[in-house]
């Protein structure tokens, strides 16, 4: 065996331990769901033969040829028994693309199918996309929704002007993949999320309306609209059902993530807040719940963040950040089938792919139960005192 086979067998078998790696709940957590030791997606888990050319000839030094920078913000979806995500993928050109990865269980052992997803181009082609959400409609297809960022040409001397616009994809297998014309709106679009059903014979959209392409201006918050026909979108009214709050999570922006989950009490929403700070944008993840009757009515808004980072998730390329737009909730799952496992994937710092776990019971209990913020110091100081005088009577009862 040569030197450079020595080199390439010593390279699988690094990727293949780092593949087949077992995953460990974290212990001491806050009793809503389960964090894991490892990361279930990370640069290194993308295919040595999408970085690597393994002619001995053309690459002696055994070079990556293409590197690959991050993995992060995936949808979701469960499919013959497989948990796949559909990741974002960032190369060194700061470049993204899709591609799925597949797990027996949804918390380790993923790996990529051998190619990322061609996705066609709409009309005028997109400079990046990436951030896909997925739903399993109703109408019988998969549809895929991400942002599609273009150059803004209104301001030519201008480098980082962008637009963001919903871009709307479906397919039956994750593999083949039919692009239809961006979401129409009055304005700039990067979180678009589709609604699993059909409300009122139309097709529903989460959106977040924004004056630019980072800032949100008078975009009020996570918006709703109708559509008719999902082969040439367009949203001509939005409602805001969760609005932007001063001084809360949400006050810079927030986001729906994945779509909402059905349950027998409500829909139940996992979301993205943004706030400033003196080190830049923190982003959390929080939750809320819906009608089933009007997914427009919030019926329970638990206040405060669900997620954030922690430990090492703090840092990347873009510290202080978790995000989600994707979740599954697994009914097929014998052994946790009568609480209903939820497998939450999330990035931290726009680098690196996680996943949490809980269940149906526990989320519902979580939204229905945790008190609102008051928006004020003095009504978070009165709910801490509700609490501990609740705690006082029940060890006084015992």
């Amino acid at each position: 065996m040569s030197n450079f086979q020595e080199k390439v067998k010593a390279l699988r078998t690094h990727h293949e331990e780092l593949l087949s790696r077992k995953n460990e709940p974290v212990e001491w957590g806050n009793g809503i769901y389960e964090k894991y030791k490892y990361p279930i997606i990370t640069a290194e888990h993308v295919p040595l033969e999408w970085k690597y050319d393994f002619n001995e000839q053309d690459n002696p030094c055994l070079m990556q040829r293409i590197m690959c920078n991050a993995t992060l913000n995936s949808g979701a979806l469960k499919m013959d028994g497989k948990y796949l995500l559909v990741v974002r993928v960032e190369g060194a050109d700061r470049k993204s693309y899709f591609a799925v990865a597949e797990s027996p269980n949804g918390i380790d052992n993923f790996r990529f199918w051998d190619e990322p997803i061609t996705m066609p181009d709409d009309v005028i082609p997109a400079t990046n996309i990436y951030d896909m959400r997925i739903t399993q409609h109703e109408d019988g297809w998969i549809y895929g929704v991400f942002c599609a960022e273009r150059h803004d040409d209104a301001q030519p001397g201008n480098l980082s002007a962008a637009t963001a616009t919903a871009a709307i994809a479906r397919t039956k297998d994750l593999k083949t993949w039919y692009r239809l014309p961006d979401l129409k709106t009055k304005s700039q679009q990067r979180n678009v999320v589709l609604h699993p059903e059909f409300v009122d014979g139309k097709y529903a959209f989460y959106t977040r309306p924004q004056d630019g392409f980072i800032d949100t201006g008078s975009g009020g918050g996570i918006g709703w609209a109708l559509v008719d026909d999902i082969t040439h979108a367009e949203i001509k009214d939005e409602t805001i059902i969760y609005e932007r709050k001063y001084h809360t999570i949400t006050e810079v922006k927030n986001g729906e993530g994945p779509h909402p989950l059905k349950t027998a009490k409500g829909w139940l929403h996992l979301a993205h807040g943004v706030r400033g700070t003196a080190d830049g944008l923190r982003y959390v993840l929080y939750m809320y719940m819906t009608a089933l009757d009007d997914p427009t009515r919030v019926i329970a808004r638990p206040g405060g963040y669900f997620l954030v980072p922690e430990g090492d998730e703090y840092l990347g390329d873009v510290m202080n950040v978790a995000f989600a737009n994707g979740w599954i909730a697994d009914e097929e799952d014998a052994e946790h089938y009568a609480s209903g496992r939820v497998f939450i994937y999330y990035a931290s710092a726009d680098t690196l792919m996680h996943v949490a776990t809980s269940t149906v019971e526990k989320l519902v209990d979580y939204c229905m139960n945790t008190p609102e913020d008051g928006l004020y110091t003095a009504a978070s100081v009165e709910t801490i005192k509700r609490l501990i005088e609740k705690n006082r009577q029940t060890v006084f009862n015992l």
